[in-house]
């Protein structure tokens, strides 16, 4: 049975043009000529065309298609093609799914700004810029934090129930000058984004450490303007 470029276009889902084009490409060219100067396709070009088709939905380039048809042994070739495809797309994955995190980020962010501004959008992409190594450093005091908790809790049962208290007392002389030169590190990491004038700054530490805060914000004063509120923290990177 044969059948005609419209015949073929239907059967596999494609326009008439498509059809022509892979003509032209050399990679269908149809089996007979009618006397009237139609292009007809055999059931072998339209499985052919069948196989184009599910390539190309994979993602598959004509160019290396037209190379795969032209093969002899085109077993190995079709491997490399599928790897190769199978690493672009998951790299594309990545990169869509990096950027609806993005956009996820500065709805979130948007939500807390109350004037919105040109400016507004650069705070939020100077946060997010260094969000990875915020996190990080959020995560060693963490770290750090748990084991001085537990050591604290340890030593405070152990004088409840034994009546010995230098355990304790020697875990505060220990744990006290520890946890300020951890906050002295912390605060000597980041900085804060002024929502008044939009000024990246470092606050005092003193004021830093005893400032109210939430896990993203804190409240201090600009030392550019001298608005003194809740401000965006964020990782400071270090002039070079």
């Amino acid at each position: 049975m044969l059948y005609t470029t419209g015949e073929v276009a239907k059967l596999c889902g494609v326009s008439v043009r498509t059809v022509q084009y892979y003509d032209t490409r050399n990679i269908l060219t149809p089996s007979e000529l009618s006397e009237g100067g139609r292009r007809l396709y055999s059931e072998e070009d339209v499985r052919r065309m069948k196989i184009i088709c599910f390539l190309r939905e994979a993602g598959i380039s004509i160019s290396s298609i037209e190379g795969l048809l032209a093969e002899k042994e085109p077993g190995k070739v079709i491997h490399m093609l599928i790897e190769q495809q199978d690493a672009l797309l998951n790299e594309e994955i990545t990169e869509r799914q990096t950027k609806l995190e993005m956009l996820g980020e500065m709805k979130k962010a948007l939500k807390g700004v109350d004037n919105f501004s040109f400016e507004a959008i650069g705070d939020i992409a100077y946060k997010m810029e260094n969000k990875k190594q915020l996190q990080k450093l959020h995560m060693l005091l963490l770290i750090t934090g748990i084991p001085i908790n537990i050591s604290q809790w340890a030593a405070f049962i152990y004088g409840i129930v034994t009546g010995v208290w230098w355990p304790l007392l020697c875990w505060f002389f220990i744990a006290v000058p520890y946890g300020i030169w951890l906050s002295a590190r912390y605060f000597g990491k980041v900085a804060y984004i002024c929502p008044e004038c939009h000024t990246v700054f470092k606050p005092k530490f003193k004021e830093a450490l005893f400032a109210d805060h939430t896990a993203t914000l804190r409240k201090v004063t600009c030392t550019c303007c001298g608005y003194k509120g809740f401000c965006i923290e964020t990782y400071h990177k270090e002039d070079k």
